[in-house]
């Protein structure tokens, strides 16, 4: 038995766990305002909104795309669909924006924007226009033209300005974006939490962001186990100079943590690049890693941390480091039972520098054509003192660059250093021509990329054009 409540109606439903949240929204509730587009969690019409109960007592609120979200990670909580969010007698401000800016045509994609402008109000983001911009980047429209829902966008963003952050729910419905309803949300919720349970079944489901692409119409018949309910392995924790990272952290948790923030100072640069907001509040780190992606942007960039992995199973369990894991096209070293517990890495010291990259067909929002990371310490002479590369793209693996980064330590860094790192670095990567690019390409990509790294890190000392100098010599 699934329960929860769906916008003001307490559901209790014995449908598969495995179904998505947005085919029982539309097929068994006929909420047909979620609407049904893309099915791999791109184009976002079919938004919806998930509350969760927090420590507080209160309801923490996330935008999500309903068509890769298992029915049964709504246990316990309040989804809100479109039709939610409508208050009695006229439009709420989100919806009021889209109309007033003319930022709809077919109106196909309008229920979506307006919930994610909605779930914007609910956040602790500094309501900016940058911020409310980021909180619709998922949000794709094929036929009105960005400019008239971004004005709609400000115009909300401004309607915010003068939130109580202390009392925001109540400030939400009094000033017109939310129903009153929202007010009595977290009593009902409290009681549902108090008889939550779970039960263990054969296929082991977390987020579902990849699984639900992949493998939709055999999911969706299943009772999958969601291990995303399982709370023993979320949350963030520094200890001994050790980060440790639960597999059901989400990035979007992992971008919001503040230890995380003052450990890499462009972390907001670095995971713009990955994916779109509703996915980076539903995708686990335990997800992607198991996924296995050869050019899974948060498993490169765990990769160049040198990061360790705890696989459980039952009352036993195993350390084993992150760049072993992995053994083949979607193999890797997992046996049977286990699951994959937590993530570390030691936390970055002052000598240490770390960086991202990405290139894909699309600026955001699109999956890599190659990715790359890197860590690198430094003695106080500017020696090497560790390092550690990471790329995506270019081997059937999400590939550690072992000769790449044993190179590069005990030297002193310049261009010369830098470019005969970069010719050992082809010699350990292999791409193939794909769809997304020629195998030629990603070579050129991966030189760049890695170059890159150098030029964003240390641009007192680096300048692109030493590079190209050096090469035309």
């Amino acid at each position: 038995m699934i329960e929860f409540i769906l916008n003001n109606k307490h559901i209790r439903t014995e449908a598969k766990s495995g179904m998505t949240l947005l085919d029982f929204v539309r097929y068994q509730q006929r909420l047909t305002g979620t609407k049904i587009g893309c099915r791999e969690g791109d184009c976002a019409a079919c938004s919806a909104l998930a509350g969760t109960l927090n420590s507080d007592g209160g309801i923490d609120y996330q935008s999500i795309t309903s068509c890769i979200s298992p029915l049964g990670n709504a246990q316990g909580k309040h989804i809100v669909t479109i039709e939610g969010v409508n208050l009695t007698s006229k439009l709420n401000v989100a919806q009021e924006a889209m109309k007033r800016n003319y930022a709809t045509q077919c109106g196909f994609c309008t229920p979506g924007f307006a919930l994610s402008l909605t779930g914007f109000a609910f956040s602790e983001k500094e309501k900016s226009y940058d911020n409310v911009l980021a909180a619709i980047s998922g949000n794709i429209c094929r036929c009105t033209g960005y400019k008239s829902i971004e004005r709609a966008a400000r115009e909300v963003a401004e309607e915010l300005s003068d939130i109580d952050s202390d009392n925001r729910i109540s400030w939400l419905v009094k000033n017109r974006f939310i129903p009153e309803y929202f007010l009595e949300i977290p009593h009902k919720l409290e009681k549902i939490r108090r008889k939550t349970k779970n039960s263990r079944r054969s296929l082991l489901v977390s987020g579902g962001t990849d699984m639900y692409v992949q493998r939709p119409e055999s999911l969706i018949e299943e009772d999958v186990f969601l291990v995303a309910a399982e709370q023993k392995f979320k949350g963030i924790r520094i200890k001994q100079h050790r980060c440790f990272i639960g597999a059901n952290t989400t990035v979007t948790e992992f971008w919001n943590n503040p230890h995380i923030q003052k450990m890499f100072p462009n972390l907001d640069k670095h995971l713009t690049l990955v994916s779109s907001e509703p996915i980076r509040n539903m995708a686990s780190f335990g997800g992607n890693l198991v996924n296995a992606s050869p050019i899974g942007d948060m498993t490169i960039f765990f990769l160049a941390l040198d990061s360790t992995i705890t696989l459980k199973k039952e009352d036993s369990e195993r350390q084993i480091s992150l760049k072993d894991f992995y053994q083949g096209y979607k193999t890797y070293d997992l046996q049977e039972g286990e699951v994959l517990s937590e993530i570390s890495f030691d936390v970055l010291s002052p000598n240490t520098s770390f960086n991202f990259e990405k290139v894909c067909k699309r600026t955001y929002l699109d999956i890599a054509s190659v990715n790359t990371a890197i860590s690198i310490e430094l003695s106080n002479t500017g020696t090497v003192v560790n390092a550690h590369v990471a790329m995506g793209g270019v081997s059937p693996i999400p590939k550690y660059l072992r000769k790449t980064s044993e190179y590069l330590i005990g030297k002193s860094l310049d261009v010369l250093t830098i470019a005969l790192a970069a010719e050992l670095l082809q010699e350990e990567i292999s791409p193939i021509s794909d769809v997304r690019g020629t195998k030629e390409y990603k070579r050129l990509l991966a030189r760049q990329l890695f170059t890159a790294h150098f030029t964003e890190l240390f641009p007192n000392k680096f300048k692109l054009q030493d590079f190209l100098t050096h090469a035309a010599s």
